[in-house]
């Protein structure tokens, strides 16, 4: 398969130009790929679904994990528009696919209007140094939930 001319990849990229003439959401998309076919995609429609989680690669994601009755993407591949913001690395890499490829880079994004530098920055601070205040309440009895979950024969890891 010739890399300059990806079919996935491709299909990423069409379906984000559209989400963009639809007015649905941002100019990104995804699609989860297996065996060589496409399983799901998605488009990012955070304005529409006034949904702050819904990026592409979420909603790619959540699409690919129903249809497969799963909540890991074994021997999947995520082709994406862009490189994924923290959110959505983190949705990966719980997701676990086999590989992700990605067009756009994080800077293209950020030309654009959507810049994820301020998250890299929060995420190196302590809780307590974050511009969104983040206070921790009732730790120890918290940990009765884990507790619960420790102690659960039949529990499902990931």
């Amino acid at each position: 398969m010739n890399a300059a001319r990806n079919p996935f990849m491709a299909r990423a990229i069409e379906l984000a130009i559209a989400n963009v003439h639809a007015g649905r959401g941002g100019p990104f998309a995804a699609v989860v790929v297996k065996d060589g076919r496409i399983i799901a995609e998605g488009t990012n429609c955070v304005t529409s679904a006034r949904d702050p989680t819904a990026h592409a690669e979420i909603v790619a994601i959540r699409e690919a994990c129903r249809k497969l009755g799963d909540f890991q993407l074994a021997g999947c591949e995520l082709y994406t528009s862009c490189e994924p913001c923290p959110m959505c690395l983190g949705a990966i890499y719980w997701a676990r696919p086999a590989r992700v490829y990605y067009a756009g880079t994080a800077e293209d994004a950020s030309q654009a209007g959507f810049d994820d530098q301020l998250i890299y920055q929060q995420m190196n601070l302590a809780p307590e140094r974050r511009r969104i205040p983040m206070i921790q309440l009732m730790r120890e009895d918290a940990q009765e939930a884990f507790r619960a979950w420790c102690g659960k024969p039949d529990r499902v890891p990931y």
